[in-house]
């Protein structure tokens, strides 16, 4: 399941900006990480354990080969752990208040924020599936939701619409 939080937020700093902004909503947007970090620590101890005593077990017969296959199996799964760990941290929150959109994104422990000014942000809704919600405003295209599931994805443009609305109705 993917996960995606609508709540009120007091404020999110603007790193371009460096200022902090009262916000009024929030939306969080990440992957549902099946396992936590400690628990892939003690998966991978237990498969490195597994394999290496496999990989004995015939060494000690005379067949070398296997111990070198179970190393090699260990290190590629080292790899592909990494980068998993390296991106179970991906985020994308997007806050509205005072007058501003702020998006910022959380990709492999780099964070990139882009600020819109509400009143002038239009939102392309997913039309197609896998297609991201694009939010545009005076030239500045980014595009969100790639960490959520589709369905969510349109729930998430549709609260996203109807809250830039009550902004531009109040100004």
């Amino acid at each position: 399941m993917d996960g995606a939080q609508s709540r009120p937020f007091p404020h999110l700093r603007d790193t371009a900006a460096g200022q902090v902004t009262p916000m009024e909503h929030e939306w969080l947007l990440k992957k549902n990480c099946s396992m936590s970090p400690r628990q892939v620590g003690v998966a991978y101890g237990l498969l490195c354990l597994f394999l290496l005593v496999i990989g004995l077990a015939f060494a000690a017969h005379g067949a070398w080969p296997v111990l070198a296959f179970a190393l090699l199996d260990i290190g590629v799964l080292a790899v592909a752990l990494l980068c998993y760990a390296r991106h179970a941290g991906d985020r994308e929150r997007v806050a509205l208040g005072d007058g501003c959109l702020l998006v910022e994104r959380v990709e492999a422990g780099r964070v990139r924020s882009i600020r819109l000014e509400a009143c002038w942000t239009r939102i392309g809704m997913p039309d197609r599936r896998h297609s991201l919600i694009a939010l545009e405003s005076r030239g500045v295209r980014v595009e969100i939701g790639g960490l959520i599931g589709e369905a969510l994805r349109e729930q998430v443009a549709q609260e996203l619409r109807r809250e830039l609305r009550k902004t531009a109705l109040l100004r």
